[in-house]
């Protein structure tokens, strides 16, 4: 097995590296608060630092090539940026956005995930039809390569099992959705859903797989168990990405086409209610912890926006980079993400 450690010692002083990099492009350096929000500028090989409070961009940082997804490690110490077209994966302090270390050899990151159960990481190569899962060393935030497995065409978004066995990948080109055992790396089975599947996202219990289907309108609910599609929520076009409500029963789907966000009822399945007038191509949400305002990434605006979620109205957007695409609060980092970003 290839084994691929993310060590500090490697980036020999990553901070400062970052620091001269920005100096070099001319772009802020970034703050050292604990309250900023971290987006990704796929289109431009940044990260914006954004104060969570104030609503102003307050660093600018470069990262590698086609940044599109990022999550936390589990002890929350390391910030994983994924650079797709770089084929690494580059490790930042979470509070202030600085370079801790970089992991090169990891093809074509595009979406990354780490299991319940902390053993796996796993990540999709959208360009390279293929699934990568690693063995996670959580005492040294070591991976080591298990198996590269053929998962055609362009795997997209993840989600795992509970129990850390199972991961559900949406295959975009052939519109199918693909179960794969974690402990032997082998496709368990594949199932047609329709057109352009992407986000996925467990109802609670694991009753339901939830799917967002970006090439049509709706999110097709699916009984994961006996591999059928039991019913299609209309949301709008372009159903693309979820973020829980945290508030037991509901779930928000971005439509990137609509350029709106649906509120799913995850008990009836219904749609209960659409965000509208909102800027191109919404896509990453996040929560503030106080629930009161929902943050979302314009991928077509070069925008952030800020909903306020008692009157469901966008209230402030902010300029970022081109094609802002994840999205990361520090006082929201979650232990795993189960469902993807």
């Amino acid at each position: 097995m290839h084994k691929i450690f993310s060590s500090r010692a490697r980036s020999l002083n990553g901070a400062v590296a970052a620091a001269i990099l920005a100096v070099c492009a001319g772009v802020a350096a970034p703050s050292a608060r604990a309250n900023d929000v971290i987006v990704l500028n796929s289109a431009e090989a940044t990260l914006s630092l954004i104060d969570q409070a104030t609503h102003q961009v307050v660093g600018t940082i470069p990262t590698g090539k086609e940044p599109h997804h990022l999550m936390a490690t589990p002890d929350n110490k390391s910030l994983i940026v994924a650079n797709s077209v770089s084929n690494d994966l580059m490790f930042v302090d979470p509070k202030t956005g600085k370079v801790q270390s970089r992991v090169e050899g990891i093809e074509d990151p595009y979406q990354l995930g780490f299991s319940p159960d902390k053993k796996w990481f796993v990540t999709t190569g959208l360009r390279l039809d293929r699934l990568d899962v690693y063995h996670y060393d959580a005492a040294t935030n070591g991976l080591t390569l298990a198996k590269r497995l053929p998962l055609a065409t362009m795997p997209s978004h993840m989600a795992f099992t509970k129990d850390g066995r199972t991961v559900f990948v949406t295959l975009q080109v052939s519109g199918e959705v693909a179960a794969v055992d974690l402990p032997t790396q082998t496709v368990l089975w594949k199932m047609p859903v329709g057109k352009t599947p992407a986000g996925l996202w467990f109802t609670p219990k694991e009753k339901y797989l939830l799917v967002g289907m970006t090439g049509e309108d709706d999110v097709a609910v699916i009984d994961w168990r006996s591999r059928a599609v039991v019913k299609r929520i209309k949301t709008g076009e372009g159903a693309h990405n979820f973020r829980s409500l945290d508030d037991g029963r509901h779930v928000l789907v971005s439509n990137r086409l609509a350029n709106t966000i649906s509120i799913i009822d995850e008990e009836s399945l219904t749609n209960v209610g659409d965000i509208a007038g909102l800027l191109p191509g919404p896509d990453d949400m996040e929560l503030t912890a106080d629930k009161r305002y929902l943050w979302v990434t314009f991928r077509f605006a070069k925008h952030v926006g800020v909903i306020d979620m008692a009157t469901k109205k966008l209230v402030q957007t902010i300029k970022v980079g081109r094609s802002p695409h994840g999205i990361y609060f520090y006082d929201r980092a979650p232990i795993t993400a189960p469902n993807g970003a």
